[in-house]
């Protein structure tokens, strides 16, 4: 793994993954808070690139159109930019290319934030669709945690085609809270229609992503001094 932080390279074992990140803020003179990830295993290629400050721009493929989707509405939500390009082995399921492109993701706005100076941190909102409605509370701590309460049938119908497994947006949200070391809770206050509950959850995760990674002043926002 290849590390590039503030113009600096550090080289780590592995191989695997190479991360290059920046620094800056929506509004704020600086840097822009621009990471790119790479990840490749025997089942997945990844290459990613986020833009925290850009405008929610997304061009997006990883192969499942129902995913895409979601992906689109985290961006356009969250006004992040975000390219992604993944293929993975669907022929055996979904379940290697979800998880691994929440990692990737995970891994690149986890880069972009760098030393994390001025960011707002905390974040929630309860976020209506419809029938549907999300609670989703987020802190940027440098711990990654996952609380996930959607519970959905176990034999709710795939969406899309090639099939996207609903149970599989808990994995995308555990990867990308594992790699960008955040704190996440996600709960379904409300919900019968699949679509309208993971939609919702994507959305409501953009917004607190929107909030949390604003600057709005100039220190680490923690009184240990780091995150």
């Amino acid at each position: 793994m290849q590390e590039v932080q503030g113009g600096q390279t550090a080289g780590t074992d592995g191989g695997q993954s190479v991360l290059g990140s920046g620094t800056g803020a929506r509004g704020v003179a600086g840097p822009c808070r621009i990471a790119t990830a790479e990840r490749r295993t025997k089942e997945t290629c990844l290459e990613v690139s986020v833009n925290l400050d850009g405008a929610g721009v997304a061009d997006i493929s990883t192969g499942l159109p129902f995913f895409d989707h979601m992906l689109s509405a985290l961006c356009r939500h969250s006004g992040i930019d975000l390219r992604l390009r993944a293929s993975g082995d669907l022929e055996v399921d979904a379940h290697h290319t979800v998880e691994d492109t929440g990692l990737a993701i995970g891994e690149a706005i986890g880069g972009a934030l760098g030393g994390k100076l001025g960011i707002r941190r905390f974040a929630s909102i309860a976020l209506p669709l419809d029938e549907a409605l999300i609670e989703v509370a987020l802190d940027v701590s440098g711990r990654p945690f996952l609380e996930y309460g959607i519970t959905l049938p176990h034999d709710v119908l795939a969406l899309g085609d090639p099939p996207f497994d609903p149970q599989l947006a808990e994995e995308f949200w555990r990867a990308f809270t594992t790699a960008a070391m955040v704190t996440m809770h996600v709960r379904m206050i409300s919900g019968k229609n699949t679509h309208h509950v993971l939609e919702a959850s994507f959305k409501a995760v953009a917004r607190c992503l929107a909030d949390a990674v604003r600057v709005e002043g100039v220190a680490v926002p923690s009184t240990k001094g780091v995150i």
